[in-house]
């Protein structure tokens, strides 16, 4: 019994205000619904739909591209026509050439 009343303990840790605050951090850092993992969790995951975001964004304004594109001559249709969806005219022959599979 007398050696637990010989340990020193320093002041600052009989204080109630230290005690509070550093129980207030635990319980926030660890033991709260939204502790630190959670948080970490949310801003990576907001990070990578802001990055989503960005790219929807910039699909959005090449379709939007590719439709004024359409829009202006007929010319440009048909070579829409030919080059993405592979159309053809009645009196001609399509041939497409695609590339080995690489091993």
């Amino acid at each position: 019994m007398s050696s637990l009343k010989s340990i020193k303990v320093p002041p600052f840790l009989k204080n109630f205000f230290f005690i509070t605050g550093c129980s207030f951090l635990i319980w926030i850092a660890f033991l709260d619904k939204t502790n630190l993992m959670y948080q970490y969790q949310f801003r990576s995951e907001e990070k990578k739909l802001e990055a989503q975001k960005d790219f929807f964004i910039n699909e959005i304004k090449k379709t939007k591209e590719d439709q004024q594109e359409l829009l202006s001559s007929p010319e440009k249709q048909e070579k829409f026509a030919r080059e993405k969806y592979f159309m053809k005219r009645d009196d001609e022959d399509l041939f497409i050439l695609t590339p080995a599979p690489q091993q």
